[in-house]
């Protein structure tokens, strides 16, 4: 008699496909792309299956206005590191057609010039209509690829403007591509996507006006903060078709490897601690945070740091950061270091405060601790702060300790 499955257990990931996938074969590569990017039903246990496997590529992100030549650079750049020994995967997010809703593939056919070289496997990701210049499950489409082996991940956004910031979050390092003319437009948008960039590159750099928007970003850079760890940002001029500033991007992008690390979005997840994967797991699971674009970043037993990019979805009608959004961030918080100890806690009084209001393009980042918890009730604090620090907002919930196990897909 086969064994009665809890309602809510997450069916076994089919052991051919993922043995499949760690070798790095490309049908059971594209056969785990399509579940976890359709969210079908072997989605979960996919996920949960290759979780040990992360960690180990270094994720690029390349980002920037409509037109500015993303694509062709990423050709030219795929030309380069195949010649460094390199295996690449690249998920070009296109803009969703309004027909039938898939990716217009536009990337896609500018950098078929490598797709039949057995180290490099590029996929075209519909936005469908997600903002940020991503998809809802781009970070999970990464580790998929993370898991398969490849050496390097490129994700190219669609045409990005400011408030586009949610690459930040995917990639290990992030490229702002910037066509010649910017002029004066660099003010304009400096606050925003220029100022998520690890590398900036000029692009078409055989224009006349290449020499003039080259000389704008350096004077940028020179009002900015050096990031932690002493990374100055290099501002490097580059022709696609003739090859010019390739070699030097990419060895910018192994410079900033070996100063920041890789594997970033991951940390939390590859952790040793169990009550860390379990976190990992049931942030994966929740509909609601990840349509929300909301990513853990960190925790633990009793504790939890989560994390968004605030982008034009998330405003309300007088054009600042909804305050439901900031609530639902530090709920989640809330809700993971609550249930990180194995058992099922339920929320059943919250309290918040806010301070400050928030743009688009602002990261805020939700920490929850645990400050007391007995046998049935637990209480826990959240501060939910922007990337320089500045508290925004003060949550406080209680959650009542039930009898129920936890998540049986996760124990």
């Amino acid at each position: 008699m086969n064994a009665v499955q809890p309602a809510n257990a997450v069916p076994r990931a089919d052991s051919g496909l993922i043995e499949g996938l760690l070798k790095g074969e490309s049908r059971a590569l594209a056969r785990a792309l399509t579940a976890v990017e359709n969210g079908l039903e072997s989605a979960p246990a996919i996920l949960a299956a290759i979780q040990p496997h992360m960690g180990r590529a270094n994720v690029v992100g390349v980002t920037g206005a409509p037109g500015a030549g993303k694509s062709t650079l990423i050709s030219a750049l795929l030309g380069e590191l195949l010649a460094r020994g390199k295996r690449v995967a690249v998920a070009a997010i296109d803009p969703s057609s309004p027909i039938s809703g898939g990716a217009v593939l536009g990337d896609r056919v500018r950098m078929g010039e490598h797709g039949a070289n057995q180290k490099v496997f590029i996929r075209s990701f519909a936005s469908r209509g997600h903002l940020g210049g991503l998809t809802r499950t781009t970070r999970r489409i990464v580790d998929v690829f993370d898991a398969a082996g490849f050496d390097v991940i490129i994700v190219e956004t669609v045409g990005a403007g400011q408030s586009e910031v949610d690459i930040r979050l995917v990639a290990d390092t992030s490229i702002v591509v910037c066509p010649p003319g910017l002029g004066d437009e660099v003010q304009a948008i400096k606050a925003g996507i220029l100022e998520i960039a690890d590398v900036l590159v000029v692009s078409k750099g055989d224009l006349p006006a290449a020499e003039r928007t080259l000389g704008d970003l350096q004077g940028m850079l020179a009002l900015r903060r050096v990031a932690v760890g002493g990374w100055r940002v290099p501002v490097i001029r580059t022709a696609a078709a003739s090859g010019e500033g390739i070699a030097a991007l990419a060895d910018s992008i192994e410079q900033h490897r070996k100063a920041a690390g890789s594997g970033s979005r991951n940390r939390a997840l590859v952790s040793s601690d169990p009550a860390a994967a379990r976190l990992a797991g049931l942030a994966a699971r929740d509909p609601f945070v990840t349509g929300l674009g909301i990513e853990l970043v960190d925790g633990g037993a009793g504790r939890a740091v989560a994390r968004l990019a605030i982008r034009a979805g998330h405003l309300n009608f007088n054009g600042t950061c909804h305050g439901g959004v900031v609530f639902a961030l530090a709920d989640t918080a809330f809700g993971l270091a609550a249930n990180s100890h194995g058992g099922s806690a339920a929320g059943i009084d919250a309290h918040i405060t806010y301070q400050v209001a928030v743009e688009a393009g602002e990261v805020l980042t939700a920490t929850a601790v645990e400050v007391s918890r007995s046998r049935k009730l637990g209480v826990y604090r959240v501060d939910v702060a922007r990337a320089d620090g500045r508290l925004i907002s003060v949550f406080t919930g209680t959650v009542y300790v039930t009898d129920l196990p936890g998540d049986p897909a996760l124990a």
